[in-house]
């Protein structure tokens, strides 16, 4: 089965609740509601700078050689409607996101003026209507729609909640993704392992990539390879986890035990067993109820690839997130080596991203076994080689997927 094929399961799997938190939790989750402007934005003609708000039309052949001259009629306060009009060749003094009164249409920056008096300035520059000056509703107008539902909340979408007075916003719930690690030779991190045993890696990469991505990790802990344990264990995950994540056991063999431990969950379905991707070819996923559990790869690599190509699509999905939100954003590069790939499966490389002395990038494979780790700590992304494709020649373009 392919990529594509897969993801196009995301539909068979519902989009989590939703819960009304304050606007100081919101920086990383996924807006539930539409954002409707219920003002102009701003609702007032205001300066971008420091200066003497004017006519524009008294300011024009304004020069070094030739300054205008202007009466200043006053001082406008901070937060104050002025209760004055300017007329032509008139000014008044205003800060920054002070409020331009009746009869102006500019601002002349400070730099640009000279005091003569407390009353009297000259003009050394002209300025065009509407020049350092915000219109009212010139960042949003009132019924605009600002925010969609599926907006991912960052420090600038916060800000404009604030900017329209809302202190709480819908978002829809962080699912909480399951994680079990299995294997005989698999340990705790916190013992040294004895020959043949290594230290449970996967726990905390996957868990670390399902925060990342919105999700709420919980750790149900490492299973030995035996079928009544693994199915006990998803059956604890399932009561507690919208997805479950079981790294390990996804592979042929002796006591891969977890296909039949997953046929034999209630209203158990296997929708996948095998992607024709590398590395991550013996992936599992079921559909249990109306719950995703996946069988990733033990190797780490292999597990992360997957996670962050496949499984991540469908947690962005359950998280509500906005699906054209939802694509990885890619970089363009060049490749710095040939590259060889084989036919029927898609293949991804890892690459790191050098400067390149005429500009642009080089993506300069890291080659590895899936087992070595290293790998992707010097990894800045992913190269996707398609399945039609043999190979890729250096200096061929190449779109890098950030890591």
């Amino acid at each position: 089965m392919d990529a594509d094929q897969v993801l196009a399961y995301r539909s068979e799997f519902p989009i989590a609740d939703t819960e009304t938190i304050p606007i100081l939790d919101t920086p990383g989750r996924i807006l539930a509601e539409a954002i409707v402007s219920d003002i102009n934005l701003p609702d007032f003609r205001r300066t971008t700078m420091d200066g003497f708000a004017v006519k524009a039309a008294s300011t024009f052949g304004a020069s070094e050689g030739s300054p205008g001259f202007m009466t200043v009629r006053g001082r406008i306060s901070m937060g104050k409607t002025p209760d004055f009009a300017l007329g032509p060749g008139e000014a008044a003094r205003i800060s920054t996101g002070g409020m331009l009164p009746e009869g102006a249409d500019a601002v002349v920056m400070i730099e640009h003026t000279e005091a003569l008096d407390e009353s009297a300035i000259e003009v050394y520059k002209s300025v065009a209507p509407g020049q350092h000056v915000v219109e009212i509703g010139e960042d949003f107008t009132q019924g605009d729609t600002i925010l969609k539902p599926g907006s991912k909340i960052r420090p600038q979408e916060a800000g404009l909640l604030a900017a329209f007075g809302r202190e709480h916003v819908n978002v829809y719930k962080r699912p909480v993704v399951g994680i079990i690690s299995t294997g005989d030779e698999v340990v705790p991190i916190d013992q040294h392992p004895q020959t043949g045993q290594i230290r449970d890696v996967n726990t905390y990469t996957l868990a670390s990539l399902v925060r990342e991505s919105g999700g709420e990790p919980l750790i149900f802990g490492i299973i030995k390879d035996d079928y009544q344990a693994l199915l006990d264990a998803c059956t604890r995950a399932l009561d507690r986890s919208d997805m479950v994540l079981i790294s390990g056991g996804s592979s042929v063999g002796a006591r891969d035990f977890t296909i039949e431990a997953l046929s034999a969950l209630p209203d158990s379905r296997i929708r996948v067993h095998g992607i024709s991707i590398s590395p991550g070819k013996p992936t599992i996923l079921a559909r249990v109820g109306t719950k995703a559990v996946w069988g990733l790869p033990g190797h780490v690599v292999s597990a992360m690839i997957v996670f962050t190509m496949i499984t991540r699509p469908f947690l962005y999905h359950m998280a509500g997130r906005e699906p054209e939100r939802r694509r990885a954003f890619r970089i363009p590069a060049r490749l710095g080596r040939n590259l060889a790939s084989v036919q029927g499966r898609v293949d991804y490389v890892r690459v790191r991203l050098k400067q390149d002395e005429p500009g642009g990038l080089i993506a300069e494979p890291i080659l590895g076994k899936s087992g070595l780790i290293h790998t992707m700590v010097k990894a800045d992304g992913l190269i996707e080689i398609d399945r039609d494709t043999e190979g890729l020649d250096k200096d061929e373009p190449v779109s890098v997927i950030p890591l």
